[in-house]
């Protein structure tokens, strides 16, 4: 399936960014800009069953992947330089960077394990039966976001189809990467709703940075926009050569 995708940038470092359930390409609206502005050229695609894209029979971490690569591929002309997904995202990243080969992989509080016993069933029936929620709810649930992002999170509500719940009905494929293709950063939350400490671990004796940003819930990028990136850039600087060095984080107006 073709997805609908935002580019945007001009620079010579390409970078996919895919984002998480109920969501689509304007949540990336602070990353994309301060990532253009380091010299990277940004794809940030709509999965199935979000944003402008269509709409699926069937939904599954997989199936995800596989349209991320049938659209980005023929816009690639070599391995881009990073792949960075939230949560659901992070786990489609994942799959995404075992095909593309990307110079570096950023997970953002990924979906790379999921409760067990009755907290992961509570948690099923939350995202099934939870009616869309107002932007009051919104603003509660969420007090460190700014009102763009209330606003960009109530617009990717309207457009998300819930039937993609149905995507995590089997949470076998909630794993790990099986091999890293790729310096790999994964971003947690303070108190992250997918990795617990004893995941974290498992991530790390495969080789993966673990770094958590104070103070964030699963967000991360929309709770400390600059913690983020100043972990995100800090990493890539210290672990990653791309094709032209990455300059000092600038600030970027919200």
């Amino acid at each position: 399936m073709r997805l609908a995708v935002h580019e945007s940038g001009g620079g010579t470092k390409t970078a996919i960014l895919i984002h998480g359930i109920m969501s689509d390409s304007r949540a990336w609206h602070r990353v994309t800009r301060e990532l253009e502005s380091h010299g990277f050229r940004v794809l940030a695609v709509d999965l199935a069953g979000h944003g402008r894209s269509p709409r699926a029979r069937n939904y599954s971490p997989g199936a995800w992947a596989d349209d991320v690569v049938e659209t980005l591929e023929p816009l690639l002309d070599g391995p881009p330089e990073v792949v960075m997904g939230h949560s659901l995202g992070g786990l489609v990243a994942s799959l995404v960077a075992d095909r593309l080969a990307p110079r570096a992989a950023i997970y953002i509080d990924p979906a790379f394990s999921f409760p067990s016993g009755i907290r992961g069933f509570a948690f099923k029936l939350f995202f099934a039966i939870a009616p869309r929620p107002k932007r009051s709810a919104l603003v509660r649930m969420n007090p460190k976001w700014s009102a763009a992002d209330v606003d960009i999170e109530l617009a990717t509500l309207r457009d998300w189809d819930k039937r993609t719940i149905l995507g995590f009905s089997d949470t076998r494929h909630l794993v790990p990467p099986a091999r890293l293709v790729a310096p790999s950063l994964v971003v947690l939350a303070e108190k992250s709703l997918l990795i617990t400490e004893r995941v974290a671990g498992q991530l790390r004796r495969r080789g993966m940075t673990v770094a958590t940003v104070p103070g964030t819930g699963h967000t991360v990028f929309r709770d400390d926009h600059a913690g983020f990136m100043d972990a995100v850039c800090g990493w890539l600087c210290d672990h990653v050569r791309l094709a032209e060095p990455l300059p000092a984080r600038i600030a970027v107006a919200a």
